[in-house]
């Protein structure tokens, strides 16, 4: 009997191995090397590396860059964020509907989430661009002078936002429009024969019930928001003036740009821990209020 439950942990172990070889080879090995590697200075061939303690941390807070790129990247998760999602759940009710076509329409809402980020900075970077762009050439046949959207502090940003927005709302709609067919008719019926409006019953019933849904995305828009490379690399290279630049950029920036690898992992400790307190918030003060039972 113990010779036979002691195979059958073997043979678990052993079946857990390949996961657990990758799971501590690529992900926990690399945030342990990146959290120690931030209290080392930069080292070179002349100068090596060598034990600074927090002072590339106290960098950090006096970083002016730092700082813009971080304000960058709450003024974009606060505005792709909810808009995304409101977008994504408002084309999967309607699609979910007796809609004509309703399959082509599915397919052209999913067809951004699809393009790889080169693709789809190249096919916006045709609607920005000044003069030959499509968005100068509609506004030239108003009278209105032309300008240069991706090269203003004022404009950059939200011109990043827009291209965001359209391509991670059809992702979320496939979570909504998955969860609406799970839920009964059975359920808009009797709302139906209450007398309640197509509205209340969307508040009180339909929106309620896609709360777990809601969580899930919620999530990934937030991770989503934090991790944008692609598109600046391609479109404005963080400019201009650090103007569009967001936080992972810019780690890809200390990090390959100016080989500051020690900096960039201090970066990269505070882009984590940020991200863990708010996964740990959602899952600690929300989860517990969006699941019926």
């Amino acid at each position: 009997m113990n010779q036979r439950r002691s195979r059958f942990q073997i043979h678990g172990w052993l079946l857990l191995m390949p996961a657990a070889i990758f799971l501590i080879a690529f992900t926990y090995y690399p945030t342990l090397a990146t959290l120690a590697k931030s209290f080392f200075s930069q080292g070179n061939a002349i100068k090596p590396s060598r034990f600074v303690g927090l002072e590339n941390y106290e960098f950090l807070i006096t970083d002016e860059v730092f700082w813009k790129v971080v304000g960058n990247n709450v003024i974009y998760a606060a505005t792709t964020i909810p808009i995304s999602i409101a977008l994504a759940l408002l084309m999967a009710v309607w699609v979910n509907g007796r809609l004509p076509m309703k399959s082509l329409v599915r397919m052209s809402f999913f067809t951004p989430t699809v393009l790889p980020m080169i693709a789809v900075a190249n096919i916006w970077l045709f609607f920005y661009s000044p003069d030959i762009g499509l968005i100068d050439q509609i506004t030239s046949s108003f009278g209105i002078a032309s300008h240069n959207w991706l090269g203003d502090p004022d404009t950059v940003l939200g011109c990043i936002i827009v291209i965001t927005i359209w391509k991670e709302a059809g992702f979320f709609m496939i979570f909504y429009l998955a969860a609406l067919q799970t839920l009964s008719p059975e359920l808009e019926e009797a709302a139906r024969l209450e007398g309640a409006s197509r509205w209340y019953y969307f508040r009180r019933v339909m929106f309620p019930l896609l709360m777990p849904t809601t969580l899930f995305v919620l999530i990934n828009a937030i991770i989503n928001s934090f991790k944008l490379v692609d598109q600046l690399f391609i479109l404005t290279k963080g400019g201009p003036d650090n103007a569009s630049s967001l936080l992972l950029y810019y780690i890809y920036e200390v990090a390959f740009s100016f080989l500051d690898q020690a900096y960039a992992s201090t970066l990269t400790v505070v882009l984590l821990l940020a991200l863990a307190i708010i996964a740990i918030g959602q899952f600690v003060f929300l989860d517990k209020k969006v699941h019926y039972r």
